[in-house]
Protein backbone atom coordinates (compact mmCIF):
# COMPACT_ATOMS: atom_id res chain seq x y z
CA UNK A 1 0.00 0.00 0.00
CA UNK A 2 1.38 3.41 -1.11
CA UNK A 3 1.48 6.25 1.65
CA UNK A 4 1.30 10.28 1.43
CA UNK A 5 3.91 12.12 2.84
CA UNK A 6 2.44 13.80 5.74
CA UNK A 7 1.85 17.77 5.02
CA UNK A 8 2.91 18.71 8.54
CA UNK A 9 -0.50 19.79 9.30
CA UNK A 10 -2.29 16.55 11.12
CA UNK A 11 -5.40 16.94 12.30
CA UNK A 12 -6.06 20.57 10.36
CA UNK A 13 -9.70 20.83 9.26
CA UNK A 14 -9.51 23.41 7.13
CA UNK A 15 -10.63 26.20 9.58
CA UNK A 16 -8.96 29.38 9.56
CA UNK A 17 -6.56 30.18 12.83
CA UNK A 18 -8.16 32.82 14.95
CA UNK A 19 -5.53 34.96 15.49
CA UNK A 20 -5.13 35.43 11.42
CA UNK A 21 -8.33 36.17 11.00
CA UNK A 22 -8.49 38.41 14.07
CA UNK A 23 -4.93 39.72 12.78
CA UNK A 24 -6.81 40.23 9.25
CA UNK A 25 -9.63 42.11 10.48
CA UNK A 26 -8.38 44.36 12.51
CA UNK A 27 -5.78 45.59 9.32
CA UNK A 28 -9.40 45.49 7.32
CA UNK A 29 -10.92 47.50 9.99
CA UNK A 30 -7.56 49.65 10.37
CA UNK A 31 -8.03 53.61 10.31
CA UNK A 32 -5.62 54.96 7.77
CA UNK A 33 -2.74 56.15 9.58
CA UNK A 34 -2.67 52.79 11.19
CA UNK A 35 -2.93 51.01 8.29
CA UNK A 36 0.55 50.53 7.78
CA UNK A 37 1.24 48.71 11.36
CA UNK A 38 -1.59 46.92 11.55
CA UNK A 39 -0.64 45.32 7.95
CA UNK A 40 2.94 45.07 9.34
CA UNK A 41 0.95 43.01 12.49
CA UNK A 42 -1.38 40.91 9.81
CA UNK A 43 1.73 39.93 7.84
CA UNK A 44 3.85 39.23 11.17
CA UNK A 45 0.94 36.32 12.33
CA UNK A 46 0.66 35.34 8.15
CA UNK A 47 4.18 34.07 7.98
CA UNK A 48 3.41 31.34 10.37
CA UNK A 49 0.48 30.51 9.07
CA UNK A 50 -0.55 27.63 7.08
CA UNK A 51 -2.63 28.69 3.88
CA UNK A 52 -4.40 26.99 1.30
CA UNK A 53 -3.39 26.95 -2.58
CA UNK A 54 -6.63 25.88 -4.49
CA UNK A 55 -5.35 23.26 -7.40
CA UNK A 56 -8.17 22.89 -10.38
CA UNK A 57 -8.42 20.63 -13.04
CA UNK A 58 -7.08 21.99 -16.82
CA UNK A 59 -7.79 20.46 -19.85
CA UNK A 60 -4.77 18.70 -21.47
CA UNK A 61 -6.01 17.02 -24.56
CA UNK A 62 -9.16 16.63 -26.43
CA UNK A 63 -10.14 13.99 -28.75
CA UNK A 64 -13.01 14.19 -31.07
CA UNK A 65 -15.68 11.29 -31.64
CA UNK A 66 -17.26 10.30 -34.90
CA UNK A 67 -19.76 13.29 -34.72
CA UNK A 68 -17.10 16.14 -33.54
CA UNK A 69 -17.91 15.92 -30.09
CA UNK A 70 -15.17 16.76 -27.75
CA UNK A 71 -14.15 14.81 -25.06
CA UNK A 72 -11.27 15.15 -22.42
CA UNK A 73 -8.39 12.82 -23.39
CA UNK A 74 -6.36 13.75 -20.31
CA UNK A 75 -6.02 16.72 -17.83
CA UNK A 76 -3.69 17.87 -15.64
CA UNK A 77 -4.08 19.56 -11.57
CA UNK A 78 -2.30 23.41 -11.67
CA UNK A 79 -2.17 25.86 -8.88
CA UNK A 80 -4.45 28.82 -9.99
CA UNK A 81 -2.73 32.55 -11.27
CA UNK A 82 -5.07 35.18 -11.34
CA UNK A 83 -4.32 38.54 -13.98
CA UNK A 84 -4.86 41.65 -12.98
CA UNK A 85 -6.06 45.00 -14.70
CA UNK A 86 -2.35 46.12 -14.78
CA UNK A 87 -1.12 42.58 -16.12
CA UNK A 88 0.93 41.22 -13.54
CA UNK A 89 -0.27 37.79 -11.96
CA UNK A 90 -0.82 36.28 -8.53
CA UNK A 91 -0.84 33.31 -6.88
CA UNK A 92 -3.94 32.45 -5.08
CA UNK A 93 -4.67 31.57 -1.74
CA UNK A 94 -6.72 31.11 0.94
CA UNK A 95 -6.83 31.12 4.80
CA UNK A 96 -8.93 28.25 5.30
CA UNK A 97 -11.27 25.96 3.46
CA UNK A 98 -14.19 27.88 3.80
CA UNK A 99 -12.74 31.32 1.88
CA UNK A 100 -11.94 28.80 -0.70
CA UNK A 101 -15.32 27.47 -1.42
CA UNK A 102 -16.99 31.04 -1.79
CA UNK A 103 -14.53 31.26 -4.69
CA UNK A 104 -14.81 27.83 -6.04
CA UNK A 105 -16.01 24.88 -4.25
CA UNK A 106 -14.90 22.49 -6.82
CA UNK A 107 -11.25 23.61 -6.35
CA UNK A 108 -8.74 21.25 -4.28
CA UNK A 109 -7.13 22.75 -1.33
CA UNK A 110 -3.35 22.17 -0.54
CA UNK A 111 -2.83 23.20 2.60
CA UNK A 112 1.06 24.84 2.68
CA UNK A 113 3.04 27.04 4.92
CA UNK A 114 2.59 30.38 3.89
CA UNK A 115 6.73 30.50 2.58
CA UNK A 116 5.98 27.76 0.27
CA UNK A 117 3.01 29.11 -0.98
CA UNK A 118 5.32 32.67 -0.98
CA UNK A 119 8.02 30.28 -3.26
CA UNK A 120 5.54 28.55 -5.48
CA UNK A 121 4.15 32.33 -6.62
CA UNK A 122 7.81 33.67 -7.56
CA UNK A 123 8.50 30.14 -9.12
CA UNK A 124 5.41 30.33 -11.55
CA UNK A 125 6.51 33.74 -12.06
CA UNK A 126 4.18 35.89 -10.43
CA UNK A 127 4.01 39.35 -8.79
CA UNK A 128 2.26 38.37 -6.10
CA UNK A 129 0.23 36.16 -3.63
CA UNK A 130 -3.59 37.21 -3.57
CA UNK A 131 -5.21 35.83 0.00
CA UNK A 132 -8.71 35.41 0.01
CA UNK A 133 -9.84 37.10 -2.96
CA UNK A 134 -13.60 36.39 -2.40
CA UNK A 135 -13.19 37.51 0.89
CA UNK A 136 -13.53 38.42 4.07
CA UNK A 137 -10.32 39.89 3.97
CA UNK A 138 -8.58 40.67 0.70
CA UNK A 139 -4.90 40.55 1.23
CA UNK A 140 -2.13 41.06 -1.03
CA UNK A 141 1.80 40.23 -0.59
CA UNK A 142 3.84 41.80 -2.95
CA UNK A 143 7.19 43.21 -3.92
CA UNK A 144 9.81 42.82 -0.66
CA UNK A 145 7.34 41.04 1.45
CA UNK A 146 6.78 38.67 -0.71
CA UNK A 147 10.84 37.60 -1.88
CA UNK A 148 11.66 38.26 2.19
CA UNK A 149 8.72 35.55 3.11
CA UNK A 150 9.98 33.32 0.38
CA UNK A 151 13.49 33.53 1.58
CA UNK A 152 13.12 32.69 5.17
CA UNK A 153 13.13 36.31 6.57
CA UNK A 154 10.83 37.07 9.56
CA UNK A 155 9.10 40.32 9.77
CA UNK A 156 9.70 41.47 13.37
CA UNK A 157 8.90 44.24 15.84
CA UNK A 158 11.05 46.45 17.51
CA UNK A 159 10.23 48.72 19.83
CA UNK A 160 7.86 51.09 17.22
CA UNK A 161 9.02 49.42 13.94
CA UNK A 162 8.85 46.74 12.01
CA UNK A 163 11.97 45.01 10.18
CA UNK A 164 13.26 41.99 8.48
CA UNK A 165 15.32 39.34 10.19
CA UNK A 166 17.11 37.14 8.29
CA UNK A 167 16.51 33.56 9.28
CA UNK A 168 20.80 33.09 9.65
CA UNK A 169 20.71 35.77 12.69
Amino acid sequence: MRSLPDPGFAGDDGSVDPRLSTALAAYDQAPEADEADRRHAALAVLQDARVVVPVVAVLGEVEHDEQGLARDKTSDMAAVLMTGRDGRTALLAFTGSASLARWNPEARPVPVPLRQAAQAALQDGAAALLLDVAGPVLFVVEGEELGALASGHRLVRVEDHWGWASAGG
